[in-house]
């Protein structure tokens, strides 16, 4: 049974296409009769989240399985318990499968070396957030009609991605999946928030009129206020005045450009009211897809049919 670890080694084609045939299936029944497998999966979370927990909770009780719901402040992780013990522990207690979210890139990775079970990467640190890129994938390819995945239905699209670059998971993941779907990426982000090195096969820029200009697509990230403390941002008014997705800036962009957030937003920072909640914005249906690629993703790393 496969790890789900990094957005490189997902199969696309195949999970859209499962995430699609539980959408239709929840649609028609949104509370389908399931056999109870009397087996557990683990989601080990040692951050806080809402929409990733919340969509592989219901992703595990959909599927017949109990979610067995661990976090760091809560378990002997808080007495000093290495990640790879807490895996080995959870694998001799029979889980089918351990959902991990941890602050230190490459955790998933140590703990699938010491795991029976698959381990699923719910972001880890600034490397990755795979299902994440994948739900917002899934989002796109139904609101573009559902191409077929297997080509670069996303050829001659722009997509800007603005906000902290420099920490964001969701960007990184997000860039593998949109360039191999032919997207023309664009990260936007103040001088201090731009990773390093610049990230393969994207134009970047700290313009955020530049990376709007005739974009398909406009993502905002998540603003981490802790920026400021460690010096790397003015004042949020500065960044409010340059970044924030707003409907006078939104104008740049495509007529029928389409707004996305992976959640959780603030508004006010990185995007209004006006324009989160507006006729444009996919963040909701972003949140209702989260379920239907986590039953996906589930489903594949479980060998189900």
């Amino acid at each position: 049974m496969p790890h789900i670890l990094t957005a490189a080694a997902l199969p696309v084609s195949d999970l859209l296409r499962r995430a699609d045939t539980w959408r239709v299936r929840l649609a028609e029944r949104p509370a389908p009769p399931v056999a109870p497998k009397a087996a557990l999966i683990a989601l080990l979370f040692y951050e806080p989240s809402t929409r990733t927990r919340a969509a592989f909770e219901q992703a595990c009780v959909l599927l017949g399985y109990h979610p067995l719901v661990i976090t760091a402040e809560a378990s002997s992780i808080a007495k000093g318990e290495s990640l790879q013990d807490t895996v080995r522990t959870l694998n001799a207690q029979g889980v089918r499968a351990i959902v991990i979210r941890h602050p230190q890139a490459g955790a998933p990775i140590h703990a699938a070396q010491v795991s029976d079970a698959p381990i699923l990467n719910a972001g880890d640190g600034a490397h990755e957030h795979p299902t994440q890129a994948l739900l917002d994938l899934y989002t796109l390819w139904r609101h573009y009609g559902c191409p077929d995945p297997d080509t670069r239905w996303l050829g001659g699209r722009k997509v800007a991605i603005i906000g902290d670059i420099r920490h964001s998971r969701v960007a990184r993941s997000n860039l593998i999946l949109l360039t191999r779907a032919g997207a023309e990426v664009w990260l936007c982000a103040p001088p201090t928030l731009l990773p390093d090195t610049p990230l393969p096969d994207a134009h970047t820029t700290t313009n955020a009129e530049q990376a709007i200009q005739n974009a398909d697509v406009v993502m905002a990230l998540r603003l981490q206020t802790e920026r400021m403390q460690q010096g790397l941002l003015p004042s949020l008014d500065a960044y409010r005045r340059d970044y924030q997705i707003d409907p006078e800036r939104l104008k740049l962009a495509k007529p029928e450009c389409v707004v996305m957030h992976p959640g959780p937003i603030q508004r006010g920072v990185e995007i209004t009211d006006a324009v989160a909640d507006g006729a444009a914005s996919l963040i909701l249906t972003q949140v209702r897809h989260g379920v239907y690629v986590r039953l996906a993703v589930l489903e594949y790393a479980l060998g189900e049919a």
